[in-house]
C-alpha cells in the first residue's frame, strides 16, 4: 500500500508543469491566495498573520496554501499534510524564523502536496526585508513543507531559497515578536511557537 502511495505521488509530482500552467492562468484573473496563522507563545495567543502569495510562484504558493487548509489529507508519513499544530523550531534574530515541520517538529522532517519534494520554480524575488516568505530546502530542488519569514534582510539567501510571499504590513507586528524568541547562530528557540490555527483568508477577509 506504501509503495502505491508513493506511487501516486510521483504520478502528482510529473503533473507539477500543467499545474504551474492552468495556476498561472487562474491567478491571472482573480485577487492574490491569501492564508493566515495563528501563532500562540508558550500557550498564549500571540496574534494573527496573514500572508498574501506572489502570483508568479504559483506551485510554490499553492503548496503553503494547501497545508494551510490542510485539504489535501495525509502525506507519505502518514501525517495529516497541515501546519495546524507545528512549531517554528528554529529563530535566529535579524535573520529567520523557520517553521513547516509538522512531521519531527524539529526541522529534520519535511513534505509537500506533491511527494515528498518538488523542484525550485524561480527565484524572481530577493530577500530584501523583513516580512518575506520563503522556502527553506536542503539543497537545489529539494522544496518540501518547511518554511521561513525573513526577520531583516538576507542577501546570502537569494538563489538558493525561494521567495514566494510576504507577510502583510499590519501582522509585521506580530513577526517582531518572534526575533527575541531566537537565538544567534544555532537558532534554539526560548519559548514554544506553536501554529495555533492556519487557513486561506476568502475573498471577504474572513477565514
Amino acid at each position: 500500500m506504501l509503495e502505491k502511495f508513493k506511487k501516486e505521488k510521483e504520478e502528482d509530482a510529473n503533473k507539477i508543469t500543467e499545474l504551474s500552467q492552468l495556476l498561472r492562468t487562474q491567478n491571472s484573473s482573480r485577487a492574490l491566495p491569501r492564508v493566515y496563522f495563528i501563532l500562540t507563545i508558550d500557550g498564549y495567543y500571540a496574534g494573527r498573520v496573514v500572508f498574501t502569495l506572489y502570483q508568479d510562484t504559483p506551485i510554490t504558493g499553492e503548496n503553503f496554501r494547501a497545508l494551510c487548509t490542510g485539504e489535501k489529507g495525509r502525506g507519505i508519513s502518514g501525517r495529516p499534510l497541515h501546519f495546524k499544530g507545528s512549531t517554528f523550531h528554529r529563530i535566529i534574530p535579524n535573520f529567520i524564523a523557520q517553521g513547516g515541520d509538522f512531521i519531527n517538529g524539529d526541522g529534520t522532517g519535511s513534505e509537500s502536496i506533491y511527494g515528498l519534494k518538488f523542484k525550485d520554480e524561480n527565484f524572481n524575488h530577493k530577500h530584501t526585508r523583513k516580512g518575506l516568505l520563503s522556502m527553506a530546502n536542503s539543497g537545489k530542488d529539494a522544496n518540501g513543507s518547511q518554511f521561513f519569514i525573513t526577520l531583516g534582510p538576507t542577501p546570502q539567501l537569494d538563489g538558493k531559497n525561494i521567495v514566494f510571499g510576504e507577510v502583510e504590513e499590519e501582522s509585521l507586528v506580530i513577526i517582531d515578536k518572534l526575533g527575541p524568541i531566537g537565538t544567534p547562530q544555532t537558532g534554539v528557540t526560548k519559548a514554544r511557537v506553536v501554529i495555533y490555527e492556519c487557513g486561506q483568508v476568502s475573498s471577504e477577509g474572513q477565514q
